[in-house]
């Protein structure tokens, strides 16, 4: 037995991290310019043990609960305020087989249809669309509603004198707006999205200031896989060193920190500008901050050779700050070296990622496609800061890849980072047809690096089961 092995038997569980290595905060310490608060915090603990089910990434009675229980009562990210600035504006988000007209009836009020004709149940507006108007007119037989839901018109109205006005509003799902996004749960009875999230993610998110940022890439592709598998994947670093060793030069992956908070967000912090601890001692910091400069921003072609003291993490921050100011048009002296070098990834249950950082200003969400719950559609969103001119640029135009198409082909995506994407991607063909076919009927998690995975599957739980 190891002196490590022995050390780590002795150790409460969960109490694990990487042995001989600094661990998020010890790097992030010794940056120039401070972190903040939301950054220096920590919140973990041990979740317990046990396997997760494997059958509920693939049985269809899960898949069903999930879409009576889970889907209809919790809070889901739709659009973003810049998809419908102006009254009569609207935003087709759809769920399953639940689809909802997101649109904005007064200059402060948005609100979110059932897309449903009460006649005969066409839907009024096709899956996908967004665009402007004044009513939503069936295009069957005609049956329009105002804008603010109310019946409008009911063609041959004489034939209906069992249809009364005043109970033919299009029903609605609750909405609210936080940090530029639109909200909507289909529960009218749920918490506030404030009380749904927590004070200490809710103080976090302000500080962000995400509501001044606008979507400058927005790209979306079907992954043949389960959307919980899907969204796992995205959940821990533990798989860098394998599936993305190019980045593992300048990704301190298993010294990455994990919190939760509450029942309904989790975060990982991954340091970047350092040496994976798998790979400590074979590079020095200038091929630390080379590989950096070519492997996570590409459109970087200025060369640097560092001093004997610096380091490549204070040097790309230093390079950084300097690149996103000038592609922005914005003033980002007061952000610290980690918002603008780490990334910072949020789950906000039970389908959207957040990611606070400068450097991977993002936001993933994932959904159960419709007719098939073993494959999801994932979309990517790059938010940018607004210009220092204050102005809003439009939101970009959803580009959707093909199967087998990469996602360095879509418009605005920087080249190493689709190349990272594809790789995130193409394990979860193998991983879904894996958990089928295995004799083993659950997953093994990581007490530490993958409790993120345990904490989403135990709010997976906690819905499923009708709680």
């Amino acid at each position: 037995m190891t002196a490590q092995t022995a050390e780590k038997m002795n150790m409460a569980k969960g109490e694990a991290r990487c042995p001989n290595a600094p661990s998020t905060q010890d790097i992030i310490a010794k940056d120039s310019v401070a972190a903040p608060g939301w950054v220096r915090s920590e919140s973990y603990q041990f979740l317990g043990d046990e396997d997760i089910p494997t059958e509920r990434y693939y049985e269809e009675d899960f898949a069903r609960q999930e879409y009576q229980n889970l889907w209809t009562r919790t809070w889901q990210f739709t659009c973003r305020e810049e998809h419908i600035p102006e009254v009569g504006d609207y935003y087709v988000y759809d769920i399953g087989r639940k689809s909802f007209i997101i649109t904005r009836v007064a200059e402060n009020e948005v609100r979110a249809y059932y897309n449903a004709c009460l006649h005969r149940g066409t839907k009024l507006r096709a899956s996908g669309t967004d665009g402007c108007t004044s009513e939503f007119k069936c295009s069957f037989h005609g049956w329009t509603w105002n804008l603010d839901g109310s019946l409008q018109k009911a063609q041959c109205e004489w034939d209906f004198p069992h249809v009364k006005a005043e109970e033919f509003s299009l029903p609605q799902a609750k909405v609210q707006i936080l940090a530029g996004f639109v909200f909507i749960n289909m529960d009218l009875d749920a918490p506030a999205l404030e009380t749904y999230l927590g004070d200490e993610f809710m103080s976090h998110l302000s500080a962000w200031k995400l509501e001044d940022r606008y979507v400058h890439c927005h790209v979306s592709k079907i992954i043949p896989a389960n959307w919980k598998l899907t969204m796992e994947a995205f959940m821990e670093a533990y798989h860098v060193i394998e599936t993305h060793p190019q980045v593992a030069v300048s990704n301190a992956d298993a010294n990455s920190q994990y919190d939760f908070y509450g029942e309904h967000v989790d975060r990982f912090i991954s340091p970047l500008g350092v040496i994976s601890p798998h790979l400590a001692g074979q590079y020095t910091e200038q091929e630390i901050f080379d590989q950096f400069t070519i492997g996570d921003s590409g459109g970087v072609s200025t060369s640097q050779q560092l001093g004997e003291d610096d380091t490549a993490r204070a040097a790309m921050a230093k390079m950084f700050r300097g690149m996103f100011e000038e592609a922005s048009d914005s003033d980002l002296s007061h952000v610290s070296d980690s918002e603008l070098l780490d990334c910072f990834s949020y789950t906000v249950f039970p389908n959207m990622f957040m990611f606070a950082g400068i450097s991977l200003p993002m936001v993933y969400r994932f959904r159960p496609v419709a007719d098939d719950h073993r494959k999801t559609l994932y979309e990517v969103f790059f938010l940018r800061p607004l210009p220092t001119s204050g102005e809003r640029p439009e939101p970009a135009e959803l580009q959707h890849m093909a199967d087998d198409q990469s996602f360095v082909d879509a418009e605005g995506m920087d080249d190493g980072f689709g190349v990272i994407l594809d790789q995130d991607t193409e394990n979860l063909l193998l991983q879904q047809q894996g958990v089928e076919a295995s004799a083993k009927k659950g997953l093994t998690l990581g007490n530490y690096q993958e409790i993120r995975v345990r904490h989403f599957e135990q709010a997976i739980d906690k819905y499923v089961s009708g709680k």
